[in-house]
């Protein structure tokens, strides 16, 4: 006798629709049952296609198809031919539909989606943590999005809230000690952008910075002349790269994410 066949029917890849029926296949031991996806099924002449097959090969069908006049197709076809079906999607969503009286959509492939969307984001995290703080200059080269400051200007949490935002952010801290990495020139002005403050405002965070950590308020760090400097090389460096420069003095990381996304998507279209 020839194993059993399955037919993993979908309107997207398949995928939800193969794990629901590998999971009950796994109670039965498998049972030498033999699967075989069906992906993008899009119209009736498809599921004519997998009909033909399906009563060939004396199978069964398992399927996920989102839209109501092709579930409706694929169960009056199947029923005409005596071909067991599952329609392993329609009626959770209709059961969701009377519980909360919302329409779905009705669009393939959404799960998918949101996992890209999903992985998109972790990926986005796991480089700004990366390229922070200037640990690795190759990174430059490689994010959507550069930002250049002085120490505490918020070049960290910025990043990691444009991450969220799915976009790969790299963070170089100016220093005049230290030459800039070569790439910083080598990225295009565009997805640049300069982070400036006022010597008087980054004086009193720098102060308040060193009380929480229990040192002298009073060390080169908080210094307003040392600051001064530090932003005098901040300015050669920005005109140098001639990019964008942000003032964050009074603003909130979510304002200066904003400012930062509007014009790198202006940029870009």
């Amino acid at each position: 006798m020839n194993s059993p066949i399955i037919y993993v029917v979908s309107d997207s890849v398949g995928e939800t629709a193969e794990l629901v029926t590998k999971a009950a296949i796994s109670q039965f031991n498998g049972s030498g049952m033999t699967l075989k996806r069906f992906p993008y099924v899009e119209d009736k002449e498809h599921i004519e296609e997998v009909i033909s097959l399906v009563s060939l090969d004396n199978g069964m069908i398992a399927y996920t198809l989102v839209k109501p006049e092709m579930r409706t197709f694929m169960k009056e076809r199947a029923e005409k031919e005596g071909i067991p079906a599952v329609d392993l999607m329609g009626p959770i969503m209709d059961k969701i539909q009377e519980f909360t009286g919302k329409i779905p959509l009705c669009e393939p492939g959404l799960v998918r989606k949101l996992d890209e969307d999903y992985f998109k984001k972790v990926e986005a995290i796991e480089f700004a943590v990366k390229y922070d703080d200037g640990r690795d200059p190759r990174g430059i080269l490689k994010a959507d999005i550069v930002l250049i400051g002085v120490s505490r200007t918020s070049k960290t949490p910025l990043s990691q809230y444009l991450a969220h935002k799915r976009l790969k952010v790299a963070n170089v801290p100016l220093v005049p000690e230290v030459d800039p990495p070569e790439e910083l020139f080598k990225v295009p002005k565009e997805k640049c952008f300069g982070l400036k403050i006022s010597p008087e405002k980054l004086n009193h965070i720098r102060r308040e910075r060193l009380i929480s950590l229990g040192l002298n308020d009073q060390a080169s760090y908080a210094n307003i002349n040392r600051i001064k400097e530090e932003l005098d090389f901040f300015e050669k460096v920005v005109n140098k790269i001639g990019c964008p420069v942000i003032d964050v003095t009074n603003k909130a990381v979510e304002e200066t994410a904003n400012v930062i996304i509007n014009y790198f998507q202006k940029s870009r279209s």
